[in-house]
């Protein structure tokens, strides 16, 4: 019986990592060198020391900055349990003001109508749905917006003031979408697609009944162990911004479906779950010997071992798109991701409240997403509340690296510029934020193509019907 037990949690092993986890995408160096006890430690450490070196930072302009969670799935998907309670229980925990919704549709429920609205417990939540490559947030119902084409499908949601991101970049690099919101800049599930070590360790028995104490004991350090830079999505980001704006977020990706239940069952045996509650299958007791210490007493159907590797606190928590607005609503979410006022930030290093990027003329000011024409006087500052290096990017190339709190830089030509700020992290360098561009067009060709508003961002990009 022995020389069978291997070979039993191995199939349950391969069934939840090539049924469960199906790693749909992802821009990513290998995690298992980081899902050590030392490096785990070394990691929850370095965090800790960040945090005490954050040094508040005041943000300038009309505007406050408010978290969102964006791709995330409920009980409303086939592929999720998660309920709105516990959601926004974890949106809570993780300082996350916007839930908005991308569920899977189905012929049985519309999510946009039937799903979760309004504001619950202080957050603002959401519905949208994850459909044809794309997260589409309706401004109704989804009846009528089929198409024969992405692009058809598109131009429907978006000519009714909806909003459409490009979604799982990894699937769809040669995409070309007139019209779009934006697009996915980060992916959580899609960084874990070319872990190949870790899925390989995940199939062999011994390290994972060895490693379920790391997860319990560095669920947050473990979870964010597969972060990498996403430099193919950034590279059609800026592609793609190169031929018109495109507001980057990040995808969450949350499903809370990565997991295993071990329950007592019938005669002295042990009922292996899924995280969705699908039985794999029934083994003697006797072959499982590690859940001997949790048997006392339990009867048929409690549970004996739960690990959950991707639960919403810790997904929600991993990273975040903040959104720059002048109010929690709806409409003003609206406003903010049709501008490009918006950042991405990987929350779970730092807290990034403060951090600002802008372009300055004189008394003027210019958000993130703004289009304002060259200038003598035209300068770029960003600030943040913990010493970081800064990457500032022209049209996709590195223009200069700097350290500090702040980068105040002069605008000598036309381009498309971002910044991103890196910390170092357990001895690795780590992307931290990455902001959204400020478009620097030609005096000639910025007159009389977009009028700014007095704040310094562009008319939302599609608006036949607002929020």
């Amino acid at each position: 019986m022995r020389h069978r037990w291997p070979c039993t949690i191995q199939a349950i092993l391969l069934a939840i990592v090539l049924e469960l986890c199906a790693p749909r995408g992802s821009i990513a160096a290998d995690a298992l060198a980081r899902l050590t006890p030392q490096r785990l430690e070394a990691v929850r450490q370095a965090v800790a020391a960040l945090k005490a070196q954050r040094r508040p930072q005041a943000r300038s302009g009309p505007f406050q900055v408010y978290r969102a969670a964006i791709h995330l799935h409920s009980a409303w998907s086939h592929d999720s349990r998660g309920t709105l309670e516990e959601i926004v229980a974890a949106a809570k925990a993780t300082g996350t003001r916007v839930l908005m919704f991308s569920e899977h549709p189905s012929d049985r429920y519309d999510p946009c109508v039937n799903g979760h609205r309004g504001l619950h417990d202080g957050v603002l939540v959401i519905p949208g749905v994850e459909a044809k490559g794309f997260l589409a947030f309706p401004t109704q119902g989804l009846r009528g917006l089929d198409a024969d084409s992405p692009q058809a499908y598109s131009d429907r949601i978006r000519g009714k003031g909806g909003l459409v991101f490009l979604s799982h970049l990894e699937e769809r690099m040669d995409w070309e979408i007139r019209g779009l919101t934006g697009v996915e800049i980060y992916n959580a599930h899609a960084d874990f697609k070319d872990e190949k070590k870790l899925a390989a360790a995940l199939r062999n028995p011994l390290w994972l009944m060895t490693s379920i104490e790391l997860f319990r004991k560095y669920p947050q350090e473990a979870f964010s162990a597969v972060q990498d830079y996403p430099a193919d999505y950034l590279r059609r980001w800026d592609q793609l911004c190169a031929r018109a704006p495109h507001t980057g977020v990040a995808a969450n990706d949350s499903h809370q479906n990565v997991g295993l239940v071990m329950r007592l069952g019938e005669g002295g045996k042990v009922r292996v779950e899924d995280a969705l509650g699908k039985n794999l299958f029934e083994a003697p007791l006797v072959m499982l010997p590690f859940l001997q210490p949790h048997i006392k007493d339990k009867k048929a159907g409690d549970v004996l071992l739960r690990l959950q590797l991707d639960p919403y606190e810790n997904s929600l928590r991993h990273v975040g798109t903040h959104l720059v607005m002048r109010e929690l609503s709806e409409k003003a979410v609206w406003e903010a991701l049709e501008a490009g006022r918006a950042l991405v930030a990987f929350d779970w290093i730092a807290d990034p409240a403060g951090f600002d990027f802008a372009a300055v003329a004189g008394s003027r000011r210019y958000e993130m997403g703004s289009q304002p024409g060259l200038q003598s006087s035209l300068r770029l500052h960003a600030q943040a509340p913990l010493a970081v290096q800064w990457k500032l990017l022209r049209n996709g190339t590195l223009q200069r690296r700097s350290e500090g709190r702040s980068l105040d830089v002069p605008v000598t030509e036309p381009g498309i510029y971002r910044v991103e700020a890196w910390l170092t992290l357990a001895g690795e360098e780590m992307p931290w934020i990455l902001s959204n561009p400020i478009y620097v067009r030609a005096v000639s060709a910025s007159k009389g193509s977009k009028n700014l508003s007095e704040d310094g961002n562009c008319p939302p990009k599609a608006a036949k019907k607002g929020r």
